[in-house]
């Protein structure tokens, strides 16, 4: 997640679960100008042209830097409004823009290729501190226990352990999931390595480990968690383990397994 708060023209860049840089930026010369929101960034650019003034991407005259990454506001889908370099330096922290957020190129440079497309981007303009914006926007900070759900071939069950949610991803004790939809789990204490059997599905697994065997093939996956000695596996890996498809539903704590 990425917060903007314009009442400080700061920018704060989240990921696993903390605050890991802030930066001064500038923002629209009104209020108005920069609009407020929880937007995406649904593209980058390197080297974008200024098109206006016809200045070619990569100028130093270009007021765009050679860094956008583009928002989705109000159907512009990246092109109008967007994070982005500039080509004078002494603008960042003022608001002094139309409604672009500018940074300083080389706080621009580290950010561009740590943020994914589809990264959040809530523009505020608060008194309360970045963590508590981004908590009060749904950002888990930390690692949080859940009470959960398991709906499996439309049936649901309460699981007895909880979830657990870490760096905003969703983890599910692997145990109670395999018994949950009818697998089989093995361990071998002396290699220390799990053997998940489900369906057509053959998987050796270390636990915390980033890679799986599945039927004899090596692949990366995240690495579990350890809870109280439980084994908590990331619901985003269950695709790759056993070829299902899976849902999140954060208001009611449900995770749907699905073929």
């Amino acid at each position: 997640m990425i917060i903007i708060n314009k009442k400080v023209n700061k920018l704060a860049f989240f990921s696993d679960g903390k605050l890991v840089r802030t930066f001064p930026v500038a923002t629209g010369r009104t209020k108005s100008l920069t609009p407020e929101g929880s937007f995406k960034i649904v593209v980058k650019i390197k080297n974008r042209p200024y098109y206006k003034e016809k200045i070619p991407g990569g100028d130093p005259r270009n007021p765009l830097g050679d860094r956008w990454m583009g928002l989705e506001v109000n159907g512009t889908y990246g092109t109008t409004y967007a994070i982005h370099g500039n080509a004078n330096e002494n603008s960042i922290g003022k608001y002094v823009s139309s409604g672009c957020i500018r940074m300083h190129n080389d706080d621009i440079h580290w950010l561009f290729p740590k943020v994914e497309k589809n990264t959040r981007v809530v523009i505020t303009t608060s008194s309360a501190g970045m963590e508590t914006i981004a908590s009060k926007h749904g950002y888990t900070l930390g690692r949080t226990l859940l009470a959960g759900t398991l709906v499996f071939n439309e049936v649901s069950t309460k699981l007895d352990q909880p979830l657990v949610m870490e760096n905003s991803r969703i983890y599910l004790p692997l145990r109670e999931l395999m018994k949950t939809v009818g697998g089989e789990v093995k361990w071998n204490s002396q290699e220390e390595i799990l053997t998940l059997t489900w369906r057509d599905r053959a998987v050796s697994y270390r636990p915390l480990s980033s890679t799986a065997i599945v039927n004899g093939k090596n692949i990366a996956i995240l690495p579990s968690v350890n809870q109280n000695n439980s084994v908590m596996i990331p619901l985003k890996s269950l695709p790759d383990l056993f070829g299902v498809q899976v849902k999140w539903n954060s208001e009611v704590k449900t995770v749907s397994i699905s073929d």
